[in-house]
């Protein structure tokens, strides 16, 4: 395994319950500031594999991108459940973004 995806991984695994993280933080704080298109691969091809909190990972935006209505609410109903409020498909970073240290 590549060790920028052995940094993602960890990132992503970091990230508490009740917050979320974008893909281009993720990508920065694993070394590649560039890398948010790799992140959202790692995300689809290794979320299963080691048990990623996949719905914690937004766009820089705080918008659910994932374009499959089902998948979408399985996004939107994790989040909520771990009380993060997602009101117009969209998550308030300045509220719920998480910064490691």
């Amino acid at each position: 395994m590549q060790p920028f995806t052995e940094r993602v991984l960890h990132i992503i695994l970091q990230i508490p319950k009740g917050k979320v993280m974008t893909y281009g933080q993720i990508a920065m704080l694993a070394g590649s500031p560039r890398g948010a298109r790799q992140v959202v691969r790692i995300l689809h091809s290794m979320s299963k594999k080691y048990n990623l909190p996949w719905h914690r990972v937004m766009n820089a935006k705080g918008e659910i991108s994932i374009q499959d209505d089902e998948l979408f609410m399985v996004q939107k109903l994790s989040l909520e459940g771990e009380g993060v409020q997602v009101k117009d498909h969209k998550v308030n970073l300045n509220q719920f973004q998480y910064h490691p240290k």
